[in-house]
């Protein structure tokens, strides 16, 4: 979802793109990352932008280990090959790295306290990104949706079509973002020359799983009523944070304008996503 929006954005920016998928090379092996780096003949300049994610949150908990070969050894290998080639590295990362019970935006220097194994396994690569290759942008996101595959957008408007009455967790708050604008903030980023570090990519604003349910219906022109649930009524393996909201205080301080309110770029965003 977000790798085929990365690749228009980066093409829509003039860049040469070579688009990388497992039928190319296994992150998790170094010896395959590094020989497959070392072809692409890259040099300073040159962006390596890691798509590549475990994001089955509730299978992370019965199979970290393959979570952390994917989330935390991919990214390490990537980044140590990458700075071999003089490169920097993009390395998205998540909401999930935190224990999510604030009542604040969370600060991009914000102690990461993961409380599930989705979450360590993606804290540890980024510390993995950090410790190999100085030349990084870790972009943290959450509530992603897009064109390009299966999301939370899709599955309500088809339960919307076939259903009623939708119950929809309403104690879970959190950024809806496009795949498209975290793709084009990620182009702004290398663009600006902004320097290594962490930074939040994520839509403005916040809503609930119910709330943003119900901007759904009203954009697919679904009548299904949207119900209030508490997440306790869902028996999920992991635990999911009751606040995801991140803050853009970093983006600013390096001119870089944040992703536009969550409510104004999904109703850009619902045609195609729906479509």
């Amino acid at each position: 979802m977000l790798g085929q929006d990365m690749v228009a954005a980066a093409q829509g920016a003039g860049a040469e793109v070579t688009a990388v998928d497992r039928e190319h090379v296994d992150i998790t092996d170094a010896a395959a990352t590094l020989a497959y780096v070392r072809s692409l003949n890259l040099t300073a300049g040159d962006v390596v932008v890691n798509c590549a994610a475990w994001t089955a949150v509730d299978a992370a908990e019965e199979q970290e280990a393959a979570a952390f070969a994917v989330n935390a050894v991919g990214p390490q290998n990537l980044a140590h090959a990458a700075a071999l080639s003089g490169a920097r590295i993009v390395q998205i990362s998540t909401d999930y790295v935190f224990e999510g019970h604030a009542t604040t935006p969370y600060a991009e220097d914000a102690a990461m306290a993961p409380e599930g194994a989705y979450g360590r396994t993606k804290a540890a690569g980024e510390w993995a990104v950090r410790a190999n290759n100085p030349d990084h942008y870790i972009v943290r996101t959450a509530w992603l949706y897009g064109a390009g595959g299966p999301n939370f957008p899709k599955t309500m408007a088809r339960l919307g079509g076939e259903r009623d009455v939708l119950t929809v967790v309403d104690d879970q708050q959190g950024q809806p973002t496009w795949t498209v604008d975290l793709a084009d903030l990620i182009v702004r980023l290398v663009a600006a020359g902004a320097p290594s570090g962490t930074y939040h990519g994520t839509a403005q604003g916040a809503v609930t799983w119910n709330g943003f349910a119900k901007a759904i219906m009203a954009a697919a022109g679904l009548t299904a009523r949207v119900d209030p649930v508490s997440s306790a009524a869902f028996a999920a393996k992991a635990p999911r944070p009751s606040y995801s909201v991140l803050g853009h205080d970093a983006l600013r301080a390096v001119g870089v304008e944040p992703i536009g309110e969550w409510a104004q770029r999904w109703a850009v965003a619902a045609p195609s996503v729906l479509g």
